[in-house]
């Protein structure tokens, strides 16, 4: 009898226990995904020294979700780097979820699907229309999540920077004739988090691997310019935190530098961050103290934007 209802007790108890003790995932699109043609591929998954996923197929987020009683209301959508050609799914994913929970953010990883494995039928737009989607997805999900729909962040890593970086100048607010749910919420995010991020298509700083692996070898310059997130910035462009080392060999700072000086030339905040070392793909450094730093430097920046209306 007893064993009976303690049974009975954890079923009833077991949808909450999921939303706020572990990590769940969700399914971006329901039905079919759009932007998307069947290959008969499937995802690869390496597990190295990092996690790096490939060919992706099915884009979804992974929720990590702090205790209630800790929870700032804030959320952070994630977007791992690879240079559109892998992700680093726990170096700059899962690793940095467990972060923002032990500071009381929510934290949300996109896996995203990428432009260069034939499964796109427009493949440069797949990327954006993921991290758009995600953004409505959260937002729609806020109250369920004990998150603030009006705190919701995008934060990406190198190339996934950049896909951040697009975000954040290429959203709309919604549309509101949409029978999907979903598509009715806005996809602008109250702030951006970019992590030695490409920013630049069109300068000298840009990073080719991320630009071939987004547009290809031969891409139309208009679509170079739209890429470019420096030229893309206006007055509701949300701002923005910086981390950048200065010694990085992969992606130049200077891309950082051009993304912040664009925000500065709208009036829009925005934290910036130069450290003397780290090189590129560092996620949380912890092998570092001084480069570990940034997460300080973040949560201090997090508190100011929470203090703000």
């Amino acid at each position: 009898m007893k064993t009976t209802t303690a049974l009975l007790l954890i079923s009833l108890f077991a949808p909450t226990l999921n939303t706020y003790c572990q990590d769940f995932r969700v399914p971006l699109y329901t039905g079919e995904i759009p932007n998307s043609k069947f290959t008969g591929a499937t995802e690869k998954i390496e597990k190295k020294d990092i996690i790096l996923i490939s060919n992706v197929q099915t884009p979804d987020i992974t929720v990590y979700l702090p205790s209630p009683r800790f929870a700032t209301g804030q959320a952070v959508v994630i977007c791992p780097g690879g240079g559109y050609w892998v992700l680093a799914y726990d170096l700059e994913g899962t690793d940095i979820a467990r972060y923002f929970n032990s500071i009381g953010v929510a934290a949300v990883v996109l896996k995203y699907r990428l432009p260069t494995y034939g499964n796109c039928i427009e493949p440069h737009k797949a990327p954006l229309m993921d991290a758009q989607r995600a953004m409505r997805l959260v937002r729609h999900n806020a109250a369920k999540w004990n998150i603030n729909p009006e705190k919701i962040g995008i934060m990406g890593f190198s190339a996934g920077g950049h896909l951040a970086s697009t975000l954040g100048t290429h959203f709309d607010y919604g549309d509101k004739a949409s029978k999907d749910s979903v598509e009715k919420q806005s996809c602008r995010p109250n702030f951006m988090v970019l992590m030695y991020p490409v920013i630049s298509f069109t300068d000298s700083c840009s990073h080719k691997g991320s630009h071939e692996g987004l547009l290809g070898r031969n891409p139309d310059l208009e679509l170079l310019k739209y890429y470019s997130s420096e030229l893309q910035v206006k007055e509701d462009t949300p701002p923005a935190f910086f981390v950048h080392a200065d010694n990085d060999s992969g992606v130049p700072v200077e891309n950082t530098l051009l993304m912040y000086k664009a925000l500065r030339k709208k009036k829009i905040p925005a934290e910036l961050h130069i450290l003397s070392e780290g090189e590129h793909g560092f996620g949380l450094g912890l092998k570092n103290e001084h480069v570990a730093s940034w997460t300080s430097n973040l949560k201090l920046w997090l508190n100011w934007l929470n203090t703000k209306k």
